[in-house]
């Protein structure tokens, strides 16, 4: 109701032009709300989880809140009202109706039937899921194939590596290479970063690091595979025939694409400015588009698919709360940091820059991957994004490295930990349903660290240096 409340009244006040914010003018304290809501949501649900489940809305409406009133005091009303329109119109609704359509059309599909899980299939799996993940999210590959890949190996004694492993490829790495594939990257196409330019940038680093993950799966799998002695009764046995049903969302996650493909190739030059933000056509016929798909997907699946899947909608609520007010808080951050050498910030910016001033890749690579670790690697992209300048074209340019260095960081670093990217979390959680004994927290960062930090290091000798 409060929210609410506010909203009105910054309606009643609405500008016809946003007013710009000088982040040189904001102090380390407009920060609070944006670091207090990622802190949140690193700690809350692990550290009460059942309080986290039932309040997790109230807790994100509250940072918001923490930062809209004062702000809307401080600055006035209109200033408040532009910086809610752009969060909301330029990157809130585009960021969630795209992640509301590729949850909804993946939850269609349902691959049923039950492989047997050896190495040469589990690898072939993961390859198959870093694959899918660039083209329908790496939520979408990760609900897809997980449940298959977990039934597999159900008979299995140790089959935890499985999922440890496809948390690092599928649910993450794999995600690299285009705006549909992580939820960061789709940040950047909003702001104007071409729909291939990740792809054609960062392809050598995603290649080296799924070939070799693979390769040190195949070698682990098959050790434990041949020294697992006899396995316990399958509780899955072969009972179906192996197909896919709901196989009509197949076509609509290439409608999905084919949208995203539209707003970033067609120039009508047809811009509405909404309250001093600018919609363009072609995003506007994205997003309405989206919205249809989502609903067609819902219509023509079939009740059977989605209770195999487990379909429902909590997942998506949350994300699309906590992200409410993530695009809120970061409001005054991305100000500061676009204020460079003269905002709060300032010893960010110096600790990512060289001494002649020039962006220093590997530091950006590293400052982005380790925060998208242990916080959540869509703001963190933003952050550092911003920290670069914020200008697409410049980026693409003479700070392409740069550019592909906050790319990879924030893509790579998330499966750092269970929190990095969202379907982490998801993936733990329906395997522990299914009975595989996943590490712990920290006990799954041994894993992590000890895999992915020497890679990642190697990594930036390659190509951040």
């Amino acid at each position: 109701m409060r929210a609410a409340a506010l909203l009105a009244l910054l309606a009643a006040a609405a500008p016809a032009h946003a007013a710009s914010l000088d982040g040189s003018h904001l102090s380390l304290p407009w920060a609070v709300p944006f670091v207090g809501i990622l802190l949140s949501i690193a700690i809350w649900p692990l550290a009460g989880p059942g309080f986290w489940h039932h309040h997790y809305g109230k807790i994100a409406a509250g940072w918001a809140l923490a930062f809209l009133i004062p702000f809307a005091l401080m600055f006035g009303m209109d200033a408040a009202w532009a910086g809610l329109v752009h969060a909301l119109l330029a990157e809130y609704i585009p960021f969630i109706l795209l992640l509301v359509a590729l949850f909804t059309v993946s939850g269609g599909i349902y691959i049923r039937g039950n492989l047997r899980g050896t190495p040469a299939l589990n690898t072939l799996i993961l390859m198959v899921g870093g694959v899918l993940a660039s083209f329908m999210g790496t939520t979408g590959a990760s609900m897809l194939l997980i449940r298959p890949l977990i039934r597999a190996n159900d008979n299995r004694k140790t089959n935890a590596h499985v999922v440890i492993f496809f948390i690092f490829i599928v649910s993450n790495i794999g995600g690299s290479l285009t705006p549909l594939g992580d939820p960061p990257l789709f940040l950047g196409f909003l702001k104007g970063v071409t729909f291939f330019w990740t792809a054609a940038h960062i392809w050598p680093d995603t290649l080296f690091l799924v070939v070799v993950l693979l390769i040190m799966f195949f070698l682990l799998d098959s050790f434990f595979y041949r020294n697992e002695g006899v396995r316990r009764e399958d509780p899955t046995p072969d009972d179906e025939r192996f197909g896919f049903d709901g196989g009509i969302n197949f076509v609509l996650l290439g409608c999905v694409v084919a949208l995203v493909l539209m707003s970033g190739i067609w120039k009508p030059g047809v811009v509405f400015n909404v309250y001093g933000t600018e919609v363009s056509l072609p995003g506007l016929v994205r997003d309405l588009g989206m919205i249809v798909v989502t609903f067609v997907s819902l219509a023509v699946t079939p009740k059977a698919v989605h209770e195999s899947n487990q379909f429902g909608w909590g997942p998506m609520e949350e994300v699309a709360k906590l992200f409410a007010g993530i695009f809120l808080t970061i409001i005054p951050v991305i100000a500061m940091l676009q204020a460079g050498v003269d905002g709060a910030f300032s010893g960010v910016v110096r600790a990512v820059t060289n001494a002649d001033g020039t962006p220093n890749p590997a530091m950006y690579f590293w400052a982005t991957g380790m925060l998208s670790g242990f916080l959540d690697n869509a703001p963190t992209y933003l952050v550092f994004f911003n920290t670069a300048g914020g200008d697409a074209v410049e980026l693409m340019g003479p700070l392409a490295v740069t550019l592909a260095a906050v790319s990879a960081g924030s893509v790579f670093m998330g499966a750092l930990t269970y929190i990095g990217n969202a379907p982490n979390l998801m993936v733990k959680a329906i395997a522990e349903d299914r009975g595989v004994r996943m590490p712990s927290f920290f006990g799954y960062m041994v894993w992590s660290f000890g895999i992915l930090v020497p890679l990642y290091l190697l990594l930036t000798w390659l190509f951040f240096r």
